[in-house]
């Protein structure tokens, strides 16, 4: 299918930094086959007019959990390992496929209707996720999340879960797939280290929570002597291409470590605020060379999957913290949301960004909204004033998911008759007015 985005306002790469210019786009099969110029026999099939709009590289929430999305605003206030163990693991283990399966459509249609066209999950119930990817035509990197000690069997059948449902959507390239080790307090080492291996020999990446609390570092070094970011690295974990979710509470070492081994940061700022665990020191970590790229974590802990939300936290708290406005500049931001999402899950050469060849992964915002009214610096607007309701048109893949605010592709009401059965049934749907 040929479609044809004319005269429209487009963020496009420019060196180290993005540029916004008024050009018309073309989109061949799956992919931008041309900008500005016309490409050789190029056929519109569907022609978008691109007045009064902009267009961006489709947002990429580097780390979540999108089954949560039914237990959004059922564990609030709370201190993280209560929050964690007290109340949410309990409603995991009543979780069924058909609850995830539903959560993860869910938390899609949050997505996709705040601009975000790549999502990286790590989830518990196989085939569930990776089913609504497939029917709602979001693109996702998929991690069964990994709990073990030593060798022992519950952890190796995690493991073969795994591979079954990598193996399972091999016929679907809008899906790739990690290693998910949910953290170091529910992996020992050993455990890490038969990850680690795996991973090498698999040619997988490694998705993991680190450093995310207090509590945590405390467990960790007194367990193993190290930080849960060393204990990592001697795992074996960073000899792979790795993605490591908040590292909030980290060393000068832990980032020298991070560097070093290429691994990539994902902040949370929303959740990491909201269950009290701090801020991550961003700044270092960028003058350190590292890769830092954006989450929103799971809907439970956040309340929200939106990512304008979270970059507009990861432009501004961080010139709190460190009292300088120079910290974390909007462009800044915007390339963290984009193309270091992208780089992070070794997707650079085909999302991130708006370019010729690059897979068409795109969001349209309509411009005649307040919040990005006047029109004198747009990328600054998307991180400061955007809040994801400007999102009109979304396309994935080279197909239109969502047009005029409606998705195409799934049906957004049975969903949400479907997510308020699983909370009632689980007896989550206390009326607080």
């Amino acid at each position: 299918m040929g479609i044809e985005i004319k005269n429209v306002l487009a963020v496009l790469p420019e060196g180290a930094e993005d540029v916004i210019r008024e050009t018309t786009i073309y989109i061949e099969k799956d992919r931008i086959a041309g900008i500005g110029e016309k490409p050789a026999g190029f056929a519109a099939d569907k022609v978008i007019d691109g007045k009064d709009k902009l267009v961006i590289p489709g947002l990429i929430n580097c780390h979540t959990h999108s089954y949560m999305s039914f237990m959004r605003n059922v564990a609030d206030d709370l201190s993280f390992m209560d929050w964690l163990f007290g109340t949410i693991d309990p409603i995991e283990q009543q979780m069924t496929d058909e609850d995830t399966y539903w959560g993860a459509n869910l938390a899609i249609i949050e997505m996709m209707k705040s601009g975000t066209t790549c999502f990286n999950d790590m989830q518990m119930n196989i085939h569930q996720t990776t089913r609504a990817v497939k029917e709602s035509g979001m693109r996702a990197v998929i991690c069964r999340g990994l709990v073990g000690s030593g060798n022992d069997e519950a952890g190796q059948s995690r493991l073969r879960q795994a591979y079954e449902e990598r193996d399972a959507a091999a016929d679907c390239d809008r899906l790739t797939f990690k290693l998910g080790p949910h953290a170091p307090y529910t992996c020992d080492e050993a455990f890490l280290r038969i990850v680690a291996a795996e991973a090498k020999k698999e040619n997988m990446g490694i998705h993991i929570h680190l450093s995310e609390s207090e509590s945590e570092i405390s467990q960790i070094q007194e367990k193993y002597g190290c930080t849960p970011i060393a204990l990592a690295e001697r795992s074996g974990l960073f000899d792979v291409p790795a993605i490591a979710a908040h590292c909030v509470q980290v060393t000068d070492e832990d980032i020298e470590i991070l560097k070093r081994k290429n691994v990539s940061v994902v902040t949370n700022p929303a959740s990491n605020m909201k269950l009290g665990n701090g801020f991550a020191p961003i700044a270092k970590m960028l003058e350190a060379g590292v890769n830092v790229c954006l989450g929103t974590d799971g809907a439970a802990s956040n309340n929200c999957l939106n990512m304008f939300h979270e970059l507009s936290l990861l432009t501004l708290i961080h010139k709190g913290t460190g009292k300088t406005p120079q910290c974390v500049s909007a462009k800044e931001g915007f390339r963290i949301a984009t193309i270091n999402g992208a780089r992070a899950l070794g997707l650079e050469s085909e999302i991130g960004s708006i370019e010729v060849g690059k897979k068409a992964d795109l969001a349209i915002l309509d411009l005649n909204t307040p919040s990005l009214m006047p029109r004198n610096n747009l990328i600054a607007g998307l991180s400061y004033s955007a809040n994801g309701s400007e999102v009109d048109t979304v396309i994935i893949d080279g197909k239109v998911t969502m047009e005029g605010r409606r998705i195409l592709t799934m049906d957004e009401a049975l969903v949400y008759r479907k997510i308020q059965d699983i909370i009632v049934k689980m007896g989550l749907d206390r009326k607080v007015y």
